[in-house]
């Protein structure tokens, strides 16, 4: 009986330090309460028609663009979110941090992209230092050619650090950009452009 217990016990320790590894929960897997949502005005579209809840997992239509994102603004954190895409084929999404106060079709802040061949290139309105700009946008390639992402239809783990000034991504555990920024401090999103995908597990440790 006391080895049964003391089994218990060791369980319960190791799942309360597994969900403490994760940090604090963005998403609750039940709704969209906690979060703010924007899509593009001119579609004449409701945020609900775009970003939906079911079974624990954020479906995104992909049309048409917008996103959606956290109430409250974030610095010196490490952001952890599993995406895949749902409907057979690649198209184009985004992770956004250190998004600014204006909801916009394109906000500013800094986006990992997640576009079919693109993955892992930051594309920010936010100063990306030492980094030549095209107009107010900033476009940093990708660190690595390998193939990060996982196949069609399996879930992918991308987390971002933003420790001060600095950016890191990776993609399955892979680092795939970083960068020296003139801010990391916004909200963080999840975008809606090109088609469909799914977003679970979203979570922050400060």
């Amino acid at each position: 009986m006391k080895a049964k217990i003391l089994f218990l016990s060791v369980m319960v320790i190791s799942l309360c330090s597994a969900c403490s590894n994760k940090g604090t929960a963005l998403f609750n897997g039940k709704d969209l309460s906690n979060w703010v949502g924007f899509v593009d005005p001119e579609s004449h579209s409701s945020v609900d028609n775009v970003f939906s809840v079911q079974d624990g997992v954020i479906n995104v239509t992909g049309k048409p663009n917008g996103y959606i994102r956290t109430q409250e603004r974030y610095k010196n954190f490490t952001l952890s979110v599993e995406w895949r895409w749902s409907e057979g084929a690649r198209y184009d999404s985004g992770i956004y941090v250190a998004l600014g106060d204006e909801d916009r079709i394109w906000p500013k802040g800094i986006q990992m992209q997640m576009k079919d061949g693109q993955l892992g290139v930051l594309i920010s309105a936010v100063k990306l230092l030492g980094v030549a700009s095209e107009g107010p946008v900033c476009f940093k390639s990708a660190l690595t050619d390998e193939t990060t992402e996982k196949p069609i239809g399996e879930w992918n783990t991308t987390a971002i650090t933003c420790k001060d000034n600095h950016y890191t991504a990776t993609v399955n555990g892979i680092l795939v950009n970083e960068a020296d920024c003139e801010d990391t401090e916004g909200y963080i999103a999840l975008q809606s452009e090109g088609g469909p995908i799914q977003f679970r597990n979203v979570y922050i440790k400060k």
